[in-house]
């Protein structure tokens, strides 16, 4: 989505140039579309944009993330010298809007968890050119991951009760503050105002009555949506909807023909250690290039993986720089050009 389009009460955008390489050319959404719709590219992997707003005296990090479908981790990722609670009027807030589209197959609902991302792919209308939406989530905490796999939307509530299961209630009870068996529909409802359950029994995808928690680890397993998102989900879709719950950290995609990669941090130590993603990369990047004459660049790579920072990174080696001419080489240069001009004047006679 275009820049201007993006402007609201909480920013005015402005491009983010000088990024180099680092960055993709970026997919414009077209411009009636809404945030984090994007076209389907035909050929390659990479829809979105990274680019600059400007904050106001009252905003927030969380708040300026929200404005334009990005969640707290990721905000603050891409912008490590910004407060959290303060940016101060004029500062450049990074918003970290590119994305290579998850490896999985593009229908339905693919939920990536290292991510804390959604992407829907809706079907599409005969002729219109083909969309996806992508929108940040909450997931689960260490102690309650959110489940993986591969299951469908079984059911769909509007302004549903919250019926505390047994063992949250426990959990709150230890810590001093009791649950009700029920919580009525409302502002103090943690699921919000919409609820999907998926077919992995006691996981729902739903709203939230606190969207600062959307792109943390803070549920018990269940997927958290900013409410205008979930509402904008819940009309889009229908019972039998399929659901596809990865957990992919390190992503690569083509664009132009440049390969890109894209890294986030491991959910827990049990993934691996720092040695075992770099040689797990290494295999991937050589997998997609393999029989291609690409120069793939190794050394920011491994940067990538080392420090995963959620953005697209171009993989394509910069050419070399032709070797300036030696010193007696310019030299001859400069008295060749001189002889030839002498020769060339006209000479006055008298």
């Amino acid at each position: 989505m275009t820049p201007s389009l993006l402007r609201g009460p909480l920013a005015r955008a402005t491009l983010l140039f000088g990024l180099g390489t680092v960055l993709a050319a970026p997919l414009h959404a077209s411009e009636d579309l809404p945030r984090g719709y994007y076209p389907l590219p035909e050929e390659g992997d990479l829809v979105g944009e990274v680019y600059t707003v400007v904050a106001d005296e009252d905003d927030t990090l969380i708040d300026i993330g929200h404005q334009h479908g990005i969640g707290y981790r990721a905000m603050v990722r891409a912008n490590p010298n910004v407060s959290v609670w303060y940016p101060g009027e004029g500062t450049e807030v990074t918003i970290p809007g590119q994305f290579i589209l998850p490896d999985a197959p593009r229908t339905g609902i693919v939920i990536n968890v290292a991510e804390m991302r959604l992407y829907y792919y809706p079907p599409a209308e005969e002729g219109a050119q083909p969309i996806v939406q992508t929108y940040p989530l909450g997931v689960g905490r260490q102690d309650w991951e959110t489940p993986l796999g591969n299951t469908t939307i079984t059911e769909m509530v509007k302004d549903p009760a919250w019926y505390p299961p047994a063992s949250i209630r426990r959990e709150h009870a230890e810590s001093g503050d009791p649950l009700p068996s029920v919580v009525p529909a409302g502002p103090d409802n943690p699921l919000g105002t919409r609820k999907m359950r998926l077919g992995i029994p006691g996981y729902l995808i739903h709203g939230t009555n606190k969207p600062e928690g959307v792109g943390m680890r803070v549920s018990h397993g269940c997927v958290r949506m900013l409410p205008e998102d979930v509402e904008r989900l819940f009309d889009q879709i229908s019972v039998g909807t399929q659901v596809r719950l990865i957990n992919e950290s390190f992503k690569l995609g083509w664009s132009d023909g440049t390969l890109f990669v894209q890294a986030y941090p491991y959910l827990d130590e049990k993934q691996g250690t720092t040695i075992q993603r770099v040689t797990e990369a290494l295999d991937l990047v050589g997998a997609s290039v393999d029989g291609l004459d690409y120069p793939v660049d190794y050394a920011r790579l491994r940067e990538v993986v080392e420090v995963p920072g959620g953005m697209p990174v171009a993989l394509e080696t910069p050419p070399e720089p032709k070797p300036a001419p030696r010193f007696y080489e310019q030299l001859e240069l400069v008295t060749a050009d001189a002889s030839r001009a002498d020769a060339e004047t006209p000479r006055q006679e008298g």
